[in-house]
């Protein structure tokens, strides 16, 4: 047995440090705490919808270059089944269908969704950071920066149960995304989680790991700082990403301890 074998926690041991992440989540948020109290106004629960758009059009590359890092066709298959969750297996269905549902339930024309024109700087920043993060980091990262999974089903919920109370203003049309999700996300948090059990069985894998999932955290909390801050963070459409990579270099390393390789990126 190695020296790095010897240090490395057991697998409850391990899977109690990833859980005791739980505080870092994105629902204790002071905005989520609003958007969850019925404190937010209209325009501010469209603004949240709106940027959360530009997270979930990243999903699907992220889970792509998950599946594009590993090695391992057993981990591939089960990864490849994100993908049609979020595209749909045809136009019009899965999690980005969904998405644009309830941002008409809310209030916003599809169009300006689309084009990004009320995306903050900041949620670019962070998302392209994420998937950036996803691109360049073993695949074992990718797949523990994922287990935010853990802590949203219930959370996912209780917004269902708040927005109804809170905002009645709501389309009922647009709750169709979080009755699809919550159990995909109880369904795909499990396995994710064995996954990462599974294969980060030395000390420095499992360090990495819970970096990893520490950095996914403040990925979602960065979002949150950028949409509370309001519109003055808005960026008119996309923008280029080189700034957000060298960033996320930074960040990754700071995280991890292990530089990200320079010209690493799309």
């Amino acid at each position: 047995m190695t020296q790095a074998s010897t240090d490395a926690s057991t697998r409850e041991e391990f899977a109690a440090r990833l859980y005791g992440l739980r505080g870092r989540y994105w629902d204790t948020h002071p905005f989520h705490l609003r958007l969850h109290s019925g404190g937010c106004t209209p325009p501010e629960l469209r603004r949240w919808v709106a940027n959360r758009w530009y997270y979930q059009l990243c999903l699907t590359r992220k889970n792509a270059a998950i599946i594009a890092n590993c090695p391992l066709p057993e981990v591939r298959r089960e990864w490849t089944r994100r993908l049609g969750q979020q595209d749909g297996p045809q136009d019009g269905e899965g999690g980005l269908a969904d998405w644009l549902v309830l941002a008409e339930a809310v209030g916003l024309d599809r169009a300006e969704v689309l084009d990004e024109r009320h995306v903050a700087r900041g949620v670019r920043f962070a998302v392209d950071g994420y998937l950036h993060f996803c691109q360049t980091r073993p695949w074992t990262e990718g797949v523990a920066a994922a287990l935010t999974e853990m802590f949203s089903p219930d959370h996912m919920a209780e917004r269902v149960i708040a927005w109804q109370k809170h905002y009645d203003w709501i389309d009922p049309a647009g709750y169709a995304y979080f009755e699809h999700r919550i159990p995909d996300a109880r369904r795909d948090s499990a396995r994710t989680l064995d996954v990462v059990l599974d294969h980060c069985v030395t000390a420095e894998q499992q360090r990495a790991a819970v970096a990893a999932l520490a950095f996914k955290c403040d990925v979602l909390r960065a979002m949150l700082d950028a949409v509370d801050y309001g519109p003055e963070a808005t960026a008119t459409g996309p923008v280029g990403t080189v700034s957000a990579v060298a960033a996320v270099a930074a960040v990754s390393t700071a995280a991890t301890g292990t530089p990200v390789p320079a010209g690493s990126g799309r």
